[in-house]
């Protein structure tokens, strides 16, 4: 049996060390610049702060994955060249990518840097993924969360390369961050941006009821009453009025966390690699607590005992969480 290692989320060096010190197998991370998903001010790392923190984690024996998993727009391909140099250059373990240019620089020019399948790649089938790994030199491929547990054992015995798969954190699934929808309200594209409902366009207004909306530029996202707990307007998990599914509000998502704790025996049976954890744009305790949990579960599987699951339902989107497509795909 496989011992799958934990990858978990780093959105600052801070929290890079507090993932480390709670027992991350690797961390992932990313630039200050739009080559990675996660572009928001204030998170992310500069060059010098990244090789401090390489130095950090690999001291403690823990390994560093670098997000260049958006995708370079016309004319913009230098930024992403820099990216994969600086990497080979600072000595990190892996690069997770998603665009088969970023991909085939990687392999032509450091061919000794490790290649991951960014989950934004959406490949889950045997025959994309083992087109990856021919052309490119792909080791592992982040799969998408739309796979049942049964689905990911089968992918395990046909492909030719590790797989990782989401254990906690956002459940917003848009097939894989491949949306238009933040592109349409604010000009700034997930997947080339790396730019979700970016704060520069978020604003919040109360009305003479006490009542708050959240809005993304000039769109309204969601409104809560005086008693309600005003969220971040994401518009993918906003509240419309609409014929939504079930009768309610929520037209794409709703806020909801995935938490696959109770899985893990099934997952690492299946063969999974490596267990992922959202959260780059948490704070440092959401990254300690959540760590820290993990890897205790892990490492008393392991060893062939009960796991001691902590709760985590705090630490969730809007206090709820699911296990998702893991268990069946009519999880909503």
């Amino acid at each position: 049996m496989i011992k799958p290692e934990l990858i978990c989320p780093a959105g600052t060096p801070a929290a890079l060390r507090s993932a480390v010190d709670a027992g991350a197998d690797a961390v992932y991370c990313g630039f200050q610049n739009a080559t990675n998903a996660r572009n928001f001010t204030g998170l992310n790392f500069t060059v010098p702060e990244l090789e401090k923190s390489v130095a950090y984690a690999h001291e403690r024996g823990t390994k560093v994955l670098i997000t260049l998993n958006t995708f370079p727009p016309a004319g913009k391909f230098d930024l992403w060249k820099e990216a994969v140099d600086n990497c080979a250059r600072l000595g990190v373990d892996a690069i997770i990518v998603a665009d088969i240019a970023v991909a085939h620089y990687a392999k032509t020019h450091h061919p000794d840097l490790r290649i991951h399948l960014s989950v934004q790649a959406a490949a889950s089938s045997p025959e994309a993924i083992t087109y990856y790994v021919k052309e490119f030199g792909v080791k592992r491929i982040v799969l998408p969360r739309i796979m049942t547990v049964s689905e990911i054992r089968g992918l395990v015995e046909e492909i030719p390369c590790e797989v990782e798969t989401f254990i906690f954190g956002n459940h917003g699934l848009m097939v894989e961050g491949r949306c238009s929808l933040t592109n349409y309200a604010t000009g700034l594209s997930t997947n080339m941006d790396g730019a979700c409902s970016p704060a520069a366009c978020v604003k919040y207004e109360r009305d003479e009821q006490d009542n708050m909306s959240t809005k993304l530029c000039d769109y309204t996202i969601d409104r809560f009453g005086p008693d309600e707990t005003a969220g971040y307007p994401t518009i993918c998990k906003g509240r419309y009025k609409c014929d939504a599914r079930d009768g309610g509000y929520y037209a794409f998502e709703e806020p909801i966390s995935l938490n696959a704790s109770d899985m893990l025996p099934e997952l690492i049976n299946a063969g999974v690699h490596a267990f992922k954890i959202e959260g780059r744009q948490r704070s440092r305790a959401y990254v300690k607590k959540v760590v820290a949990a993990f890897r205790e579960a892990v490492d008393s599987i392991m060893a062939g005992d009960e796991p001691k699951l902590a709760d985590l339902v705090a630490l969730t989107e809007g206090q709820k969480q699911t296990e998702g497509a893991l268990k069946t795909k009519k999880w909503r």
